[in-house]
């Protein structure tokens, strides 16, 4: 793949992933599908892949469908998201007294009805962003550099977060950046394209039906975003550190 190509899927990707989930979120309210339930915008991703695959179909099918041996992380990625919600909800409750809960009962909606379209939700957005850029960058860059990277774009693909405060803003940009550490080190070369997709997908759904439950970001309170992005951030830390003493053969990307 030339730099030339190699950049002009980027892009492409990029813009139809941007412009698609403006859109999308533009019509939601017009569908009559609760954000509860599911946004739109989620699948913005996805359409940004289907934008690149017109052009260039051979090689985002090897992009979207490529193997590896590596076994390993399946279990311990879909922990990572309890993890991370206790880190956040426990100190979170200690600092204002009081448990921050939701019954799942309360919520307008069936919670197993939320849970199944948050997964779909969460899968339309990790197809664009760990099952296609992901893969995309590993081919000029580490998996450490190419997390990051990923992290810092999707974080910004969340447009309306960076209108709220300075330091709610910081808090989800450095969650963003740190869980996809977590996805990219996980996934790096571990099965097929399928599997790579409902374990991102997994982490993902779990980690916002867990903020559903057990915190009250979306209020726009800055605490418990903050909190949010250090407990992401401890739980890169770990998965740094897991790579860098576990040593598994892995095949070439």
């Amino acid at each position: 793949m030339t730099t030339r190509t190699w950049t002009a899927r980027a892009v492409v990707y990029g813009v139809v992933a941007f412009v698609a989930a403006g859109l999308l979120g533009a019509v939601q309210p017009e569908t009559g599908i609760p954000a509860e339930v599911v946004q739109l915008t989620q699948f913005g991703p996805a359409l940004g892949v289907a934008a690149v695959a017109l052009r260039w179909p051979a090689g985002t099918r090897r992009l979207l469908t490529a193997s590896g041996t590596r076994q390993d992380s399946g279990w311990p990625l879909l922990a990572t998201p309890f993890l991370v919600i206790a880190l956040s909800a426990g100190p979170y409750a200690l600092l204002t007294g009081t448990a921050h809960v939701t019954d799942p009962r309360s919520l307008q909606h069936p919670f197993v009805l939320v849970a199944v379209a948050q997964l779909a939700g969460a899968c339309g957005e990790e197809i664009g962003w760990r099952c296609f850029l992901q893969p995309l960058l590993r081919t000029r860059f580490g998996p450490l550099t190419t997390s990051v990277a990923v992290g810092a774009v999707w974080g910004l693909w969340h447009v309306r977060v960076l209108a709220e405060a300075p330091a709610y803003a910081a808090g989800f940009l450095l969650a963003t950046v740190a869980m996809s550490v977590v996805l990219g080190l996980a996934l790096d070369g571990t099965g097929t394209g399928r599997q790579r997709l409902l374990l991102a997908g997994g982490f993902h759904a779990l980690v916002n039906l867990g903020m559903l439950l057990f915190m009250d970001e979306e209020t726009g309170r800055t605490p418990p975003m903050v909190l949010f992005g250090l407990a992401c951030a401890l739980a890169a830390a770990l998965w740094v550190w897991r790579e860098r003493t576990v040593t598994i053969p892995r095949t070439a990307s």
